[in-house]
Order: structure tokens, then sequence, then C-alpha cells
């Protein structure tokens, strides 16, 4: 999403800044990578409240999972996801010097969506149906953990929020001086919508694939299973796609055009990584 702010906003914003108040504001300092993903963008939103509020949305999630049931019932399985993401999480440094520090959490949930995520701050959940109802290897499901976790490396949570909050605040901005006010109440309820609900960019899903194939490389899993994962979840989806024109994520045989060709760049990654994992 290409934001493009009017000059009442930007003049609304300038005093804003000025008074303080948006301490948050700047670019990521994610670094571009063999991939090279490298784009400016408007972070408002600092990265201690989103994370702040990132744990507290994936603590309700964890909290309603466990009081269902629903949270890492089959042992081996969640085993199976926290290894190869403790072979992925020291390849974040590549990308930030600070992410190998984060919190990192890894948990499996019960039920049939073919679904994962990694919120701000590196809080992660897959659910058993993409891993079950797909089949995947560990390299599938490495290929879906790198991509997930560079949207935090990414911040395009953090992006997402800082847009939403321009978007709906449009502005009370001036009225939100004296603090976040409303504004910081609801960071929590927007982290978990930027997570859950709100679909990504192409953008976004484009400069994860890519650095996601890379992490996977990195840590010894053949960036090549990405596209084999994506021509599954062609075939799980058939009938239930939405035309690329009318969709915010690329179609499934752009995606795997792009992959193919980062994959290739990568590939060299892999065999050198994977020699330590014998």
């Amino acid at each position: 999403m290409n934001l493009k702010l009017s000059k009442p906003l930007l003049f609304s914003l300038a005093i804003f800044v000025g008074a303080g108040q948006l301490s948050g504001c700047g670019t990521t300092t994610t670094k571009k990578g063999e991939v090279g993903v490298e784009r400016k963008q408007i972070l408002l939103v600092s990265e201690e409240q989103m994370v702040a509020s990132s744990e507290k949305a994936y603590s309700n999630v964890i909290g309603e999972a466990e009081k269902e049931r629903k949270l890492n019932t089959n042992a081996k399985l969640t085993q199976r996801v926290r290894l190869i993401a403790n072979r992925l999480i020291p390849q974040t440094a590549v990308f930030r010097a600070d992410a190998p520090r984060w919190n990192w959490e890894v948990n499996v949930l019960e039920s049939d969506q073919l679904n994962a995520w990694c919120m701000p701050g590196g809080k992660i959940a897959f659910y058993t149906g993409i891993i079950e109802k797909l089949n995947l290897t560990d390299a599938e499901i490495a290929a879906i953990m790198g991509h997930e976790m560079a949207h935090a490396l990414r911040e395009h949570g953090r992006e997402r929020a800082s847009q939403q909050v321009l978007q709906n605040t449009g502005l009370n901005i001036l009225g939100a001086a004296t603090g976040m006010g409303q504004v910081g109440m609801d960071l929590t309820a927007l982290a978990m919508q930027v997570t859950l609900t709100l679909p990504n960019s192409r953008t976004h899903e484009t400069e994860s694939d890519r650095i996601g194939v890379e992490l996977a490389a990195r840590g010894g899993y053949d960036p090549y299973a990405a596209i084999t994962l994506w021509q599954k979840m062609d075939k799980a989806t058939q009938g239930g796609k939405t035309p690329e024109l009318l969709s915010t994520h690329p179609s499934h045989s752009t995606r795997i055009q792009d992959l193919q060709k980062y994959a290739k760049k990568v590939y060299p990654l892999y065999l050198s990584a994977k020699k330590r994992y014998r």
C-alpha cells in the first residue's frame, strides 16, 4: 500500500511530531539481505508500543486456546515446529541484529484453518490444519515460518498499525496531544487485527516471500520447498480463489514465479548451511 498524505494531514503530523508524541516515527532498521528487500516505511507507532501490545494480544490468543484445550495438543508436532524455529531464529540476525534476542515464542493451535502467523516481536502460531491437510515437509514448514518471521522482521504489523492510526484517527491527532489516548488503549486490539484480520498487501507478501526463502536457506532448508508449498496451497484452494486484480495478495502463479527466482538466488546459502545440519 502506497501511503500518500495530504498537505493538511502532513501539517497536523508535523505539529504532533513537534510535540514529541509520535516517538516511533521513522524507518525500519531491517537490512536487505541477499534478496535485496529495501523500502522506506512510515512507522508512527513506536516499536516498544507495538511489541508490548502484540505480547498482550498473543497472550489472549494462547490463553483462549489453552482454555479450549486446543493448545499444543500434539506434543510431537509441537516439538517438530519448535525445532524448525530454533534453526531459523539465529538466521534473523542477517536482517536485524537484535532479532535473535527477541522474546520468541512458538505454539501450535488445533484448528482446521490453513494458517500460521507471527506477531511483532516474534510471537508465532501454527495451526494444525496447514501442516496436516497439506502434509507439509519440514522444509515447507520452514518456508511458511520464514515468511511469517519476515513480516515481523520487516515490521509490517507496525507499518499497517501506523496506517490504521492515520486512517481511523485522521485526526484526532491534535486531540491526542497529551498522549496516544484512545489509540494507545486500542493498540492491543489493533495488534490482533493487523495479524489475524487485515490482509497483508501484495508488497508485504512479496517482501516476506523473499526474506522467508533466505531465512529457510540459511537454516539449512531447501528454499525450493516454498514453491512446492504454494503448489499444494493452489490445489487445496481450487475453486475458492480470488482473481489477482481483486486481491491484496499475489496470485499463486505470480508468487511461484517470483519464488523460483529468489530460491535460485539463495540456493548457494542452503548448500553451505545444510552441511551443518546433517
